[in-house]
């Protein structure tokens, strides 16, 4: 896509947002609790709060996605009141406020979702029926025309005899209700006549009911009848009519079982075991979480229903934008977002007059390799996946290939390589995880390749049967690597990229098709890329939508969920948004892609951890240095492996995995008992994630017993002395280059193009492991500490493992950020060369300012001091263009000046720090 294009179609973004601290609430954690800590924000230089989901959510919900209510702030989190409080103290301080949005589904099956309730109560009859995504003809006899419900922890009949269904009654609501755990499924209304009539309820509430029954679908009457019987059952002769009506069902007794399963056979819903649930289903959910179902977004009814709260706490000024989660999960991810934008453009008047009338749009997105954002989408960026890949990549060593790909091919069995490892991911998951919204896709295909009548150049229409097509689709989702098209978008937009995709996957899937379905793959194909300009039929459109439904879950848990936690040859290169197969890029890469981001997203986040990561942004750059070391490495893992011989554990690969895991969280002090429970439970995690021997549906006792016993023996100093003293020394080998890496991702994070993002707690090292680790509360008090003492950067250095380093440069950058704010938003970003390659250097100039900016990188060889950083072995001199020449400011280090004259400039000394910040002013 052309830059003009980009640059044309740019939002406009108030350049007051000059960063952002991302903020897990939730867990003990509340708004009130956050408004102590604005004060701490804005003299540390954070201009926005980035505030995980508020709207009320699953009660002990410990993240805020599993959304019950968009119309409300949690209670849990202190209520509308709170927020409001929250964001006075915000305002007082000159910072905004951008929220995490679920767009994409809801919780449903417990309690409290009363959208969900209704469609249980009245099927298809439902206002709501609409708003979820479900497939009402997709069941078979008895479940045709209803929802699956696959909740149960064991199989219906078994669940039924042994007292696992009860009906109860709710009086708040006046509805009935058939619970199972915290499951509760309502019991439609038209039915409560004929148990009310039993206990000879009053006579005009049996009527009511009648009536209700009669109708047979909800509207304002019903309502109200369900008003009076809720406020009869508060009466003593309501009471112990209730009662008896539950008695009556009690499935202790024959006689009440066998009333309850003719109760449960009339409603529109079918509740089935949960291990049912990948072949039964007949809605859409959230990857392949049952708990979590998808909501009809495209839809206008659904998007201002789930959208208005939003929309008016933007017009009230309560806050300046939002994170869309999950973007790629949306049937039409352009059209959502403008309308976002729209709604929000459309109220920017009425925001108070102290504030910004601008909103701003980021958009949770992995983008592929060679894939980038639409403009059409009007946002201004993603979350920053692609730069934490980015500045990662460029911090590893090439050099270390070699060695690491036979440590790996040691470890690892026949096809080892990670595009067989995704491929046989992706065959597996399709098949165990996603085989309703599998045989839903082949369905839809087969409609519209009836419907459509395409020929193929001519040629005889070949075999167009849903096993041939299943055949075809099983190749095709093997080899399609992007996360989905957008084909099935409303917005007229470019699908350059869309149809590279699918041309790749069809070169790939040909030679493993027998020749006569060829013509079928060709015209598959046709209707996936039939764009919607050329209006294609409502079968083509359905085709289309099953198909970007399917492979977004489909990759996500194939390589994040699963390829990721087999392929490990270095994990520090797993991570979200990141390809373990490309070890290491150049500097000239790096710059590449600032120089595009600049061009293209300038105001897109950019951040090097979130709640999603797989480790903590120190730990993985700790675990890179590995790169560097492979030799040393090598000899070291090669020599662990072999106490596994003979004995119950984990095999080499996983043993591989938690060696690395251990390295990237191993205390320096060399004491890592305190690490116990955090790594027990990863372990597990990985392991199930992993699915070798293990998983979260099928769980392999015996081998995660023996997995955490072999962990449990590494962390005994009694029982692995040896272990804990080469993991040690080896840390101690690595630690100052792995914290120099640290520093140089954190400075490059603060000035390139972009808007940083700092994640809770990161502050100070983050050694933090995947969720729910990554989640875990921050001491705030240490970091408020800090900032009270004003550590400058020269003096944390000498003290650099207590991450007091890492605080003084972000308070530097983010200060210096404050003060040129127009240099940081528009600045241009132009590289310097500095032909050793253990330099990244930069310019951003705008105006009469500049910032010279060095990072270095691949430090291990040039011996960084243990007790300072400095760098023993110095790179040699960079030459900067004339324009830079004159005399420079330090950011980073207080007094400090930098003379660039004619001659070449040695721009790491031992007298100056090992990472450096100038401004210069004309």
């Amino acid at each position: 896509m052309s830059a003009e294009c980009h640059t044309t179609h740019r939002s406009q973004t108030d350049i007051s947002i000059r960063a952002t601290v991302r903020l897990q609430f939730r867990q003990g954690f509340t708004l009130d609790d956050a408004a102590h800590l604005i004060p701490y924000f804005s003299a540390l230089g954070i201009s926005h709060l980035y505030a995980s989901p508020l709207f009320r959510s699953r009660p002990g919900s410990a993240h805020g996605y599993d959304i019950l209510d968009y119309g409300c702030v949690d209670p849990a989190l202190g209520g509308e009141s709170s927020l409001r409080h929250l964001v006075a103290v915000l305002r007082n301080h000159g910072m905004g406020l951008i929220l995490d949005i679920v767009p994409n589904h809801m919780a449903v099956g417990g309690e409290g979702n009363v959208w969900w309730e209704d469609v249980l109560a009245w099927g298809q009859a439902s206002s709501y029926a609409r708003f979820f995504d479900i497939n009402w003809d997709s069941s078979v006899g008895e479940m045709t025309g209803k929802i699956i419900l696959p909740f149960l922890d064991r199989p219906y009949e078994q669940a039924l005899s042994e007292g696992g269904l009860q009906l109860k009654f709710d009086c708040e609501t006046g509805c009935f209700f058939i619970c199972h755990h915290h499951h509760r499924f309502t019991v439609c209304p038209a039915y409560y006549g004929a148990l009310l009539k039993r206990v000879a309820a009053p006579p005009s509430l049996c009527a009511a009911f009648c009536a209700v029954a009669e109708r047979a679908e909800p509207d304002a009457d019903m309502a109200c009848t369900l008003m009076m019987l809720s406020a009869w059952s508060r009466t003593e002769n309501g009471r112990k009519a209730i009662s008896e009506i539950i008695l009556f069902h009690n499935p202790e007794t024959v006689s009440g079982r066998e009333k309850l399963h003719h109760l449960i056979g009339k409603q529109n819903w079918v509740a089935t075991w949960w291990r049912l649930a990948n072949e039964t289903l007949n809605w859409r959910r959230f990857f392949d979480n049952t708990e979590l179902g998808a909501i009809a977004v495209e839809r206008v009814a659904v998007f201002d229903a789930t959208h208005a709260y939003i929309v008016s706490l933007f017009a009230e000024g309560l806050i300046d934008g939002v994170r869309v989660d999950h973007i790629d999960g949306l049937t039409a991810p352009a059209v959502y977002c403008d309308r976002l934008h729209d709604r929000f453009a459309r109220v920017a008047y009425l925001r108070p007059s102290d504030v910004s009338d601008h909103s701003v749009i980021y958009v949770e997105k992995i983008l592929g390799e060679m894939e980038h954002l639409s403009p059409t989408w009007r946002v201004n960026g993603t979350t920053g996946y692609e730069f934490m890949d980015q500045v990662s990549a460029v911090l590893h060593d090439e050099n270390g290939r070699k060695k690491l790909d036979a440590l790996w091919e040691a470890c690892a069995s026949e096809n080892s390589t990670l595009t067989d490892i995704e491929l046989n991911a992706r065959d597996e998951i399709l098949s165990s995880l996603f085989p309703t919204e599998f045989a839903k896709l082949i369905s839809r295909i087969a409609e519209a390749l009836k419907t459509s009548n395409l020929e193929d150049n001519g040629s005889a229409i070949c075999d167009n049967t849903e096993a041939a097509i299943a055949e075809v689709m099983r190749v095709v989702l093997r080899y399609f690597g992007r996360y989905r098209t957008y084909y099935a978008d409303d917005m007229i937009c470019d699908h350059y990229a869309d149809q590279i995709a699918l041309d790749e996957a069809v070169t790939q899937s040909l030679p493993k098709l027998r020749a006569s379905l060829h013509s079928l793959l060709r015209r598959i194909v046709t209707i996936l890329r039939s764009p919607p300009e050329a209006v294609p039929c409502p079968a083509i459109r359905a085709a289309q939508r099953a198909f970007e439904h399917l492979t977004a879950p489909l990759a996500a848990k194939s390589v994040e969920d699963t390829a990721f936690y087999r392929y490990v040859r270095l994990i520090s290169r797993n991570e979200v948004g990141s390809n373990p197969g490309t070890l290491a890029s150049s500097v000239s890469f790096f710059h590449a892609s600032c120089a595009r981001r600049l061009l293209n997203y300038p105001d897109t986040m950019i951040t090097t951890a979130t709640h999603d990561h797989k480790r903590g942004e120190d730990s993985r750059m700790r675990i890179a240095v590995i790169s560097e070391a492979a030799g040393q490495w090598y000899i070291l893992v090669q020599y662990w492996l072999e106490s596994l011989v003979g004995r119950s554990g984990p095999d080499r690969i996983d043993a591989l995995m938690l060696y690395q895991t251990l390295l990237g969280i191993w205390p320096l002090d060399g004491s890592p008992e305190t690490l116990a429970g955090r790594l027990s439970a990863w372990f597990t995690k990985a392991l199930r994630e992993g699915k070798r021997h293990t998983s979260w549906l099928d769980p392999d006792d015996a081998y995660e017993t023996a997995c955490q016993n072999y962990l449990a023996t590494l962390l005994n100093p009694e029982l692995s002395p040896v272990f804990i003293s080469e993991m040690t020394a080896f840390l101690k080998y690595i630690a100052p280059a792995a914290a120099l890496n640290s520093l140089s991702q954190t400075l490059l994070r603060l000035t390139t193009p972009g808007m940083p993002d700092l994640y809770q707690g990161c502050e100070l090292w983050d050694f933090s492991l995947v969720d729910p680790d990554n989640r875990r509360s921050v001491d705030y008090a240490v970091r408020t500490e800090l900032l009270r003492n004003k550590h400058d950067f020269e003096k944390a250095t000498g003290q650099w493992r207590d991450g007091s380093v890492k605080f003084a440069l972000i308070y530097a950058l983010l200060r210096c950020r404050a003060s040129y704010p127009d240099l940081f938003a528009r600045g241009s970003y132009e590289p310097v060369d500095a032909s050793n390659g253990h330099l990244i250097i930069f310019r951003r100039v705008y105006k009469n300012t500049q910032l010279l900016v060095i990072a270095p990188r691949h430090v291990l060889n040039l011996k960084p001091d243990e007790e300072t950083l400095t760098l023993t072995t110095m790179p040699g001199p960079v030459y900067l263009p004339e324009s830079s020449y004159g005399i420079w400011s330090s950011v980073i280090r207080q007094e400090h000046k930098l003379h660039v004259g004619s001659e070449a400039v040695h721009l790491i000394r031992a007298d100056m720090a090992p990472v450096e910040c100038f401004i210069m002013e004309s």
